[in-house]
Formats: C-alpha cells, sequence, structure tokens
C-alpha cells in the first residue's frame, strides 16, 4: 500500500499483539460417492516450523449441499507476534454422516506469509487433495495453493477479485459494475467447460490498515529511507554509514604506539596547531570530537597538562578499550592539572566509564565546600544511574557529605525519593536510600547538644508524613463543588478539625524546602487556596524562631522542571557574584516531592518602587 508523501507504509508482526483470527467461508465442488446426506465440518491447525502449535480448533457441521458454507469466525490463542515466517494453517475437511469414524474428505494448507514475508491477508481459495488429511510439515504434501501452469481463467479472475477487495486496484463504481458483471458471465463459462473441478476451501484471513511484514521479536530492523515512486532522486541508506574506517583506525593506533610516547614528550604545538587546540578546549560537553581532532589532542597531550580545560577534551580522545592506552590516560590525569568542580561533572555523564575517571571526579568534587556542592546535588544525583555499582565511590561521597550537613541530607533524600518511580534505575536508588538510612542512624549526638542520627532521621522522616497528609487534604478541598471561596473554608475547617494535629506539631519538622528552619504548625485563618485549574494550597507555617514562613503545596504539574529552572537561575547568579556583578537576584525555593507533586516557595508581589537595590 502506498501512503501519503509517497511512502511504503507498514506495520511489524512482532507488533501486532491480537490473536491469530480468520473465516472459514465455505466449500465447493465436493462430490462424495455415499449416498448418505453429508455431514462436513473443517478442522483446523496451526503449525509453526513444520510443528503442530495449540489445540485443533472445529468449526460446526454444515449439511446442506453442494456449496457447504459455514461462515464461522475462528479465533485462536496464539497471537501474530508469535509466528514464524514458516507459520502455515491446516484444514481438513470431515465427513461424520456414516455415524462412525469420521472420513477424511480433503485438506489443504496454507501458509500465513508469501515469498516476500508479508502476511497474507483478505480471501483464499484453497485446493483440496481428496481423502488426505492437511499435512502441516516444511515442505507440505497438501499445499493449498494451485502451482501456476494449472491456474485457469477462473484462479486468474478471483486474484483480481481479492486484490479489488483488499483495496490494491481503484474502485470506480460505473466501472465495477460491469466488470464485476462481464467476470460472473466468464466464470460460469469456464465452470461449464471444465466438468470435473477440483474440490476446494475458501477461507478468509484478516485484513489490516497496511501491509504485515515478517520480523522476529526482538530483532534489530533498520528502517531505510523513504523511497519516492516518483521520477525522482531517492536517498538510499547505507547500512555502514557511521562506522569506524578501518584504514582510519589503523592509521590512529600506529600513532599512538607506545613508541611514539617518547617523542611525544617534547612535542610543542606550532601557532596554527595551538589556535586549533583552543578553538577544540573550548567546544561545548556536547561537541562530539572528529578523530583528526582526537589525534591532535593526543598528540601533544604532555604540552596540554597545564591547561585544566583540556582535559575533559583529553579524556574523550582516549581510546578507552585499549588497555596500554587506558592505562597511559590514568597516570597522565594524576598529573594534570586540577579542574574545577563544574567540569568534573562532565566526567560523571555517561559518555565516561572507566571507574578511574569518575574515580578523578569525585576526588574534584571533595574539593568543593558545602554551598557550591548544594548548586550541582540534583545533577549528582541523575549522575547515579552511570555508576557500574550500588555502592559506587560518588555515592559514598554524597552520603559522607549528607552526614555533616543536614540541609544537603534533606535535598539529597528528597531527589532520590523521586527517583524511586523511575522503573530501570529504582534499583539503583533503593541501594543508595537504604545507604543514607544506615549510615544516618549510626551517627551518634555529640556533648554540644546536636541531634543522635537516629532523631535526625526522624525529622526527616516527617516531612514525608507532611506532604502526605497535604496532598489528602487537596483531594477533599478539590472535590467540593463552588467558588473559591468555598473551597478555602473547606481547607481550613480540615485544618481547625480533621486534620487539627497540623496547627501544632507534636515536634517541629524540619522544611523541606529551608531545613534549618524548624516548623511548628499550620495557621488556618492564614491559609488560603489559589484560583487555579489545580487549586494549589498557599499554607502559612509557623515557625520555632517566632516567624512564619509560606509554602504553596502543588500536585497536577511535574515541578522538577521548575526545579532545574530556578537551579539554573541559582548557578548564574553565584557564576555571576565570582566574577564581581551581583545583579542582586533572590531564587525562590522549589522542590519537588514526587513526580507531580512539590512546594514551592511564597513570595509576596511587590510594586515597581518597593524594589531597591
Amino acid at each position: 500500500m502506498v501512503g501519503g508523501g509517497n511512502e511504503f507504509r507498514f506495520f511489524l508482526s512482532c507488533d501486532i499483539s491480537h490473536p491469530l483470527a480468520f473465516r472459514v467461508l465455505h466449500a465447493e465442488h465436493i462430490l462424495l460417492t455415499d449416498q448418505k446426506v453429508p455431514e462436513l465440518f473443517v478442522e483446523c491447525k496451526l503449525y509453526i516450523d513444520g510443528i503442530q502449535f495449540g489445540l485443533p480448533v472445529k468449526t460446526r457441521l454444515e449439511p446442506s449441499g453442494p456449496k457447504y458454507c459455514w461462515n464461522e469466525l475462528i479465533t485462536l490463542s496464539t497471537k501474530y507476534r508469535d509466528l514464524t515466517s514458516l507459520s502455515q494453517l491446516a484444514f481438513t475437511v470431515w465427513d461424520v454422516s456414516s455415524g462412525e469414524n469420521p472420513e477424511v474428505v480433503g485438506g489443504a494448507t496454507i501458509f500465513l506469509f508469501n515469498s516476500k514475508r508479508q502476511l497474507k491477508t483478505g480471501r483464499q481459495k484453497l485446493r483440496l487433495w481428496p481423502t488426505k488429511e492437511a499435512d502441516g510439515g516444511v515442505p507440505t504434501t497438501t499445499p493449498g495453493k494451485v502451482p501456476r501452469n494449472e491456474r485457469g481463467e477462473i484462479e486468474r479472475l478471483e486474484r483480481l477479485v481479492n486484490k479489488y477487495e483488499r483495496g490494491q486496484i481503484q474502485h470506480v463504481d460505473w466501472l465495477d459494475r460491469l466488470a464485476f458483471s462481464a467476470m460472473d458471465k466468464a466464470m460460469e463459462k469456464e465452470c461449464e467447460r471444465k466438468a470435473n473441478l477440483y474440490p476446494s476451501l475458501v477461507v478468509e484471513l484478516c485484513s489490516f490498515e497496511h501491509r504485515i511484514v515478517f520480523q522476529e521479536s526482538g530483532a534489530n530492523f533498520y528502517t531505510p529511507a523513504p523511497v519516492s515512486l516518483s521520477n525522482e532522486l531517492v536517498t538510499v541508506w547505507d547500512p555502514e554509514l557511521g562506522r569506524t574506517n578501518p584504514s582510519e583506525h589503523k592509521q590512529l593506533k600506529l600513532a599512538r604506539s607506545l613508541t611514539r610516547g617518547i617523542v611525544d614528550r617534547d612535542l610543542k604545538p606550532s601557532s596554527n596547531e595551538r589556535k586549533l587546540l583552543q578553538t577544540i578546549i573550548k567546544f561545548p560537553p556536547t561537541r562530539t570530537l572528529e578523530v583528526d581532532e582526537k589525534q591532535l589532542v593526543w598528540k601533544f597531550r604532555f604540552s596540554l597538562m597545564s591547561e585544566k580545560k583540556a582535559l575533559t577534551k583529553f579524556v574523550r580522545s582516549v581510546d578507552w578499550s585499549d588497555n596500554q592506552e587506558a592505562k597511559q590516560a590514568v597516570e597522565l590525569i594524576g598529573k594534570w592539572e586540577m579542574i574545577d568542580v563544574a567540569d568534573a561533572l562532565e566526567l560523571l555523564s555517561p559518555d565516561f566509564e572507566s571507574d578511574e575517571v569518575r574515580g578523578y571526579a569525585v576526588s574534584v568534587l571533595e574539593r568543593a565546600d558545602d554551598e557550591e556542592l548544594q548548586c550541582y546535588l540534583l545533577q549528582l544525583v541523575q549522575a547515579l544511574r552511570f555508576e557500574r555499582s550500588d555502592k559506587s565511590r560518588l555515592a559514598l561521597f554524597l552520603v559522607n557529605r549528607a552526614l555533616s550537613n543536614i540541609e544537603i541530607a534533606s535535598f539529597l533524600r528528597w531527589y532520590i525519593l523521586v527517583e524511586l518511580h523511575s522503573p530501570a534505575y529504582a534499583r539503583r536508588y533503593y541501594g543508595t536510600y537504604d545507604m543514607l538510612e544506615n549510615s544516618m542512624m549510626k551517627l551518634v549526638g555529640r556533648e554540644d547538644g546536636d541531634e543522635d542520627g537516629f532523631r535526625l532521621w526522624q525529622s526527616l522522616t516527617r516531612q514525608t508524613d507532611l506532604t502526605a497528609q497535604l496532598c489528602s487534604i487537596m483531594k477533599d478541598v478539590r472535590n467540593v463543588r463552588g467558588s473559591a471561596q468555598k473551597k478555602i473554608e473547606k481547607l481550613r475547617q480540615l485544618l481547625s478539625g480533621v486534620f487539627s494535629e497540623l496547627t501544632n506539631f507534636d515536634e517541629p519538622i524540619r522544611s523541606p524546602l529551608a531545613p534549618t528552619l524548624l516548623l511548628t504548625g499550620v495557621v488556618p485563618q492564614e491559609s488560603s487556596i489559589f484560583k487555579s485549574a489545580l487549586n494549589p494550597l498557599r499554607l502559612t507555617f509557623k515557625t520555632a524562631n517566632g516567624g512564619t514562613s509560606k509554602i504553596i503545596y502543588k500536585k497536577g504539574d511535574d515541578l522538577r522542571q521548575d526545579q532545574l529552572v530556578i537551579q539554573t537561575v541559582s548557578l548564574m547568579d553565584r557564576l555571576l557574584k565570582l566574577e564581581n556583578l551581583d545583579l542582586h537576584l533572590t531564587p525562590y525555593r522549589v522542590l519537588a516531592t514526587g513526580q507531580d507533586e512539590g512546594m514551592l516557595e511564597f513570595i509576596s508581589s511587590s510594586s515597581l518602587a518597593q524594589v531597591t537595590w
């Protein structure tokens, strides 16, 4: 079938989960010598690679002749995606009119896929082999397909009708009526001319919107470039495109041989080479280095060791599958100028699998203070996905820093909790979460009155209990029909009644947005709801120092996007301040507590006249 845009459209058989279905229509030219009234039924079997698959299915008895019509839909338990290219249906017609054992009238088989590995569809006329039970072997002894040299005018016309019904021949009403009338007359004459026509069984296979092409489940399939059916140039798909050129690879290996290492130590780039190296160093992390660019960086690796910005480009130029080259690269990394914390994040991306490289990145992070680490904490939690083990050096580093800083511990716990919903990486994050919990529970309180590990962990888990209660309140408020004022009244009623324990906590709860701030309870009369479709809650909390903290709780939006945007703004503000440029930005805090829920810091609006520098 040709689809829109002159493209051949098709489905893959491995993607079709529908059960195999077909319809047994009728039998033609069944001649029985017995004088009794015949009672026929059709037995259907599925064979895959010559082996029967599943149980046989039988139609009802049909006593009316000479054209025995069943018109019965048969649905097998096997699905199209489970078929192979040698799958076939075997049909055997039985007669039970004798009252004793059923007698075989004839049998035929049909392969479900043609020679082009396309699924057969539409009406199929099968030649029955008299007194033979259908053979599902490969090759079969009862093929239902009539050989090409035995086909006559009737077979030719029937094939045209099948194409017409499948939509492969354009429909023209006035011409179709004339054509079918002429075909009926031609078929009648042909039947009269042939006195002894072979017995046949007519079945109808399931049809689909597009062609079905056979493809095994799990096999690699590369979709070729669209082929135009018009008189134009076409794009030919090249399966070798993007592969490594063997000649270039060999040349690269010779240039990087160990004997070259002695010569490379004293090499200095020329002015043009230095300009090109500086251009390469300034490439963004997403830019893929070309072969000649990698070779240039490797050639002058010793002279670049004082350029800390060049380390990430050098690591990308190393062939880590070569043990000798990887060993030399690790030695050079240890002697390289120490890179910045921001550059260390690039070495924790999925592009770098070497434990030595990732370990070096963590050693750089260990030099960062807590404030700088919090700027990149969200990305570091994401980088845990690409570690080789649950107890990686990065995971141990994050847990150890969390033990000495309650803010890092709180944010790290929330970032991990959100990732537990990811099926692909849930196991990794569960391992890190358990490591954080076990390590914190082992902390011993100091003599200066600091809380012990158990109480610290309990204070963090109570944040989750708080968000669960807020989620329950939001559901009750959303169920209220009417104006926003009614919903606000319902909110305050819930906070003063069913959820009255939220007005005065048994123990202060650390604010999820600012863990150093202790919340003591909600003020119902100062809490409200925003007029929007999701009805976010605006809650006013009392704090342990006698002040208040206003927080927005929202459910229904993925706040991880907002969290990333605010983190980017905060990081830009920090970098600008390092350059003595203070824009006096005060980004509000955002924390995603789930895939579709989270908290935001509420900032009261101010007029332009109130903004001061």
